[in-house]
């Protein structure tokens, strides 16, 4: 399986990321990286720290050659505003020049400075920050890298935001990956684009924020990922894990999620039908499903093809316009939260942080199911695999 850990701060000088479990012989260099980090940086309604605050990619190890060598790959985002912070993000012994004593509503720094016994916000906020979702990217960028050599597509596209929303079933394929990243908040409804787009100004100008609901779509999963042996290995239960591990999400479902609560059984369920010369995307060997009302996952267990998630996001709680009540922690005296740089939304933006986190999890799996330590043995393994479900592989294994 794998696994990886990030560490840094927003300010820092660096954020870093060490994935283990990568298998040898993947192709990849830096471009894989940059391109998933540029796309983290799109949407309407981003502050202007995406236009100047560049990700500076470094491999510094897992790869020789532009090959994963089987070892833990290590990598670093550079913070090119270091320069501006060294003084008060300093690791060494010092003191900061402004401490931020009046904690934020609807963030970590509060219970943050609670829990570690700091006075200062900002010893919180720092690694709070969605910043770190850099790092996430990152590793993201291997495990698609991965799972595109299995057959497998993870794409996202903004359904809600705000009031705005896009037509219900309106979904893009991986071929309409550009249309989405060309929308100017990665929605897929061309209509309902105009409308978010003017909720945005209308939330900027009241110096507001806005929150929305993004859904993510895995394509050619292969049955079986995951178990309904044991609760932590339940694919649903970790993908729900994964993405409310992002920054200011509050909800997740899978499938039609909440709305099944209100339906009868024979009208909530994917009725399964035998045709085994159907249409790959909807089957696995040989059998197939019509609708997706569960998602993509039963008992803990991927059905084989289309993953939907869809992942409700928070408006941010830093405003441009300070008015949400708080407390001095010194002083005990009543103000208004301070304001750090800040979006209006960033709901197109946590779409590609969603997708990465979907395809650390599938990949994850997928190195469990099918095993090995290198590509090309996984690759095998999975053969066999579609090949006792009476399927041939859709993908070929890659060249030397």
């Amino acid at each position: 399986m794998l696994r990886f850990l990030t560490a840094g701060e927003s300010h820092g000088r660096a954020i870093v990321v060490v994935i283990e479990g990568v298998p040898a012989g993947l192709a990849f260099g830096a471009p894989d990286i940059q391109n998933e980090l540029a796309r983290r940086r799109l949407g309407y309604g981003r502050g202007p720290r995406m236009r100047f605050e560049q990700d500076e990619v470094t491999l510094i190890g897992g790869l020789r050659h532009g090959r994963t060598l089987g070892s833990p790959v290590a990598i670093e985002i550079a913070n090119t505003e270091w320069p501006k912070w060294t003084e008060e993000m300093s690791p060494d012994p010092g003191a900061p020049e402004k401490i931020l004593t009046q904690p934020r509503p609807g963030h970590a720094d509060l219970a943050g400075m609670q829990k570690y016994g700091f006075a200062d916000a900002r010893d919180i906020l720092e690694r709070a920050s969605a910043r770190e979702t850099a790092a996430r990217v990152a590793a993201g960028s291997l495990a698609k890298k991965l799972l595109g050599h299995l057959g497998v597509s993870v794409i996202s596209h903004v359904i809600q935001l705000g009031p705005a929303r896009a037509e219900k079933g309106l979904r893009p394929t991986p071929a309409d990956l550009d249309a989405v990243d060309g929308s100017d908040v990665r929605c897929f409804d061309k209509d309902a684009e105009a409308r978010m787009v003017e909720e945005i100004k209308a939330a900027a100008k009241d110096g507001d924020s806005l929150g929305g609901v993004v859904e993510v779509l895995a394509y050619g999963v292969p049955v079986g990922l995951g178990s309904h042996v044991h609760w932590d290995r339940k694919l649903d239960g970790q993908l729900a894990q994964a993405l409310m591990s992002i920054q200011a999400i509050k909800g997740v479902e899978f499938g039609d999620g909440f709305e099944l609560a209100g339906l009868r059984g024979s009208e909530a369920h994917d009725a399964i039908y035998w045709d085994p010369n159907g249409d790959e995307a909807q089957l696995s060997g040989g059998f197939g499903r019509k609708t997706h009302r569960a998602g993509g996952v039963e008992g803990g267990t991927s059905m084989g093809g289309l993953i939907v998630a869809r992942v409700a996001m928070k408006p941010l709680a830093t405003l441009n316009r300070p008015v949400l009540e708080t407390v001095d922690v010194v002083t005990k005296e009543p103000g208004v939260s301070f304001r750090e740089r800040t979006d209006v939304t960033a709901v197109p933006a946590m779409g590609v942080v969603a997708e990465t986190m979907v395809a650390l999890v599938l990949a994850s799996e997928a190195v469990r199911k099918f095993g090995g330590d290198s590509l090309a043995e996984i690759l095998r393994n999975r053969d066999g695999f579609m090949q006792a479900l009476g399927e041939t592989p859709s993908v070929p294994p890659p060249g030397p």
